[in-house]
């Protein structure tokens, strides 16, 4: 299968006449290859070509009138970026190795990425049919063995085979297997930044990373940040950006590289909370990471959390928009939600009667969370953003007293210090909250939670409507003694239902919010 759409199947068909005109060998490799494989659709265009590739670019970026991105001069390496109609699209080229392609491929990092197909078939549309089977390098042994491959089976895909597809490693077989397997003993030792890319690619692609792998990664974790801290963002960002990000967070940590890349974290591991909270610190934070990405994604494990969570306008848009560093809003809120409690264990005190106590950890969490974002090279308004959520993450529950609602006033206040990680942060809040219940939440706590944060986004920064009244006009307990059912999602929707009206000002009372209630109840509006 072709994984171009029409913009960036030109884009190649002109690149592959001027680097022909140039008299130059190309080949496209990588992740293209690798996704045509699977029939996935790809804006991924990575080119070898011999020769160098800054030349190379500079007379492909004069032809497409795109913009020339020197990315390592030095490694000679070049980036052409091409705006077709509005749509981007991104081709990257690296200088061929003298060896040629046999040899490039052999010094790339897995084996589904060691795969190639000479540019000139990517121009025509052929670049891999998903019924190849053919020319896989057939000399690996079983699943522990890494990168074996004999001379003849080099010769064999050479030749490319029906459909170009040159494959010394066995690339294709590890694709159709969905296997993740390093091409050498030597792979990270020879690029560090590819272990966390192992992990990168297994949240990108569903492919899991093979056992003699897992080992290698485990062997040369204390490697890792010997790569530049740029490329380690880049591909730690890329992690959190995948759905499911908390599993993947959790490999990186069972393979010994979020030690290796966070070591603060280690101190919040088997820390003790108040009971309130059904995690130690560290538990705590992978399982915000876990609510943080049910948010940004909009798909929930826990069916009452989905139904009751309050709703924002263009939510996935705001999630979805450019914040720091080429990635998303949604990247970052699961980026503050692993790191929100980092201070924790610094600021930890016991009283006599044996109260658990967090106090300062938001503010010094800012300030060692500032170090590690430097760490790692996050852009200026990244870090600020992230530090921001992080010495606030608390205060959407702060504002008013227990069983209250936060006035207009305070909501004000909020939206003018948060500025534009307001609404970030409330989510946030409901992610923090969410992982401090886990297992033991319940609709009528759920509801309390959505009563504040649906209060708060219904005010607004700038809503010029009164707010109804700064106690809550009804409790889970009122729900259920009204109506004689049990806790239940019912609870939940019709507390939220009653919050809602409360924060617009149209219910002032208990007898007007019961009446609502009976109404909502009565008709099924809230969901019962």
């Amino acid at each position: 299968m072709n994984p171009f759409d029409e913009k960036t199947q030109s884009v190649v068909r002109r690149a592959a006449r001027v680097i022909d005109g140039l008299g130059a060998r190309a080949y496209l490799v990588g992740g293209a290859v690798r996704d045509g494989l699977v029939g996935k659709m790809t804006g991924d265009v990575d080119v070898v070509v011999s020769g160098s590739a800054n030349e190379v670019g500079a007379a492909l970026a004069e032809s497409l009138r795109g913009h020339l991105v020197r990315l390592h001069p030095e490694l000679d390496v070049a980036r052409v970026i091409v705006w077709r109609d509005g749509h981007r699209v991104t081709v990257d080229l690296l200088s061929l190795v003298e060896g040629g392609i046999l040899d490039d491929l052999g010094r790339r990092d897995f084996t589904v990425n060691a795969v190639a197909i000479p540019l000139e078939l990517a121009a025509r549309g052929r670049v891999v049919d998903s019924r190849f089977r053919g020319n896989d390098g057939g000399g690996r042994g079983n699943d522990e063995s890494v990168g074996i491959v004999s001379d003849s089976d080099r010769r064999e895909a050479a030749a490319g085979g029906e459909w170009g597809l040159i494959d010394p490693l066995g690339g294709a077989r590890d694709v159709e297997a969905g296997v993740i397997r390093a091409v050498s003993e030597g792979v990270f030792l020879d690029d560090p930044v590819r272990l966390l890319r192992a992990v990168r690619l297994a949240a990108e692609t569903g492919f899991g990373i093979e056992a003699g792998t897992e080992r290698l990664i485990r062997r040369d974790a204390h490697l890792l940040t010997r790569s530049s801290a740029e490329r380690i963002r880049e591909e730690f960002l890329r992690i959190l950006a995948a759905p499911g990000a908390a599993r993947w967070v959790g490999l990186m940590d069972g393979l010994g590289l979020l030690s290796a890349l966070i070591p603060e974290l280690d101190r919040a591991r088997g820390v003790t909370q108040p009971r309130e909270h059904y995690y130690d610190v560290f538990g705590h934070l992978l399982a915000a990471v876990d609510f943080a990405d049910e948010i940004v994604h909009g798909r929930y494990s826990v069916e009452f959390v989905g139904e009751m969570m309050p709703g924002l306008d263009g939510m996935e848009a705001h999630f979805g928009r450019d914040a720091s560093d080429g990635h998303s809003r949604g990247t970052i809120l699961k980026l503050t939600a692993l790191l929100h409690d980092i201070a924790k264990p610094d600021t930890k005190t016991i009283e006599p009667s044996g109260r658990v106590r967090f106090f300062g950890h938001s503010e010094k969490g800012e300030e060692t969370v500032g170090e590690i974002l430097r760490r790692l090279r996050v852009s200026r308004k990244g870090a600020g953003m992230v530090k921001r959520m992080v010495r606030h993450h608390l205060r959407p529950r702060q504002m008013a007293g227990k069983g209250e609602l936060p006035t207009r006033r305070a909501i004000h206040r909020y939206y003018r210090d948060l500025g534009d990680v307001a609404l970030d942060t409330l989510y946030l809040n409901m992610a923090d909250f969410l992982a401090a219940r886990g297992p033991l939440l319940t609709p009528s706590e759920m509801g309390t939670q959505v009563g504040v944060i649906g209060h708060i986004l219904a005010v607004g920064p700038q809503r010029k409507t009164p707010v109804a009244s700064r106690k809550g006009l009804l409790s889970g307990h009122d729900i259920m003694n009204e109506f004689q059912i049990e806790s239940g999602p019912l609870v939940g929707r019709l507390l939220k239902s009653v919050a809602q009206a409360e924060a617009e000002g149209r219910v002032d009372t208990r007898e007007e919010a019961l009446k609502l209630a009976r109404a909502n109840f009565k008709t099924g509006v809230a969901g019962g």
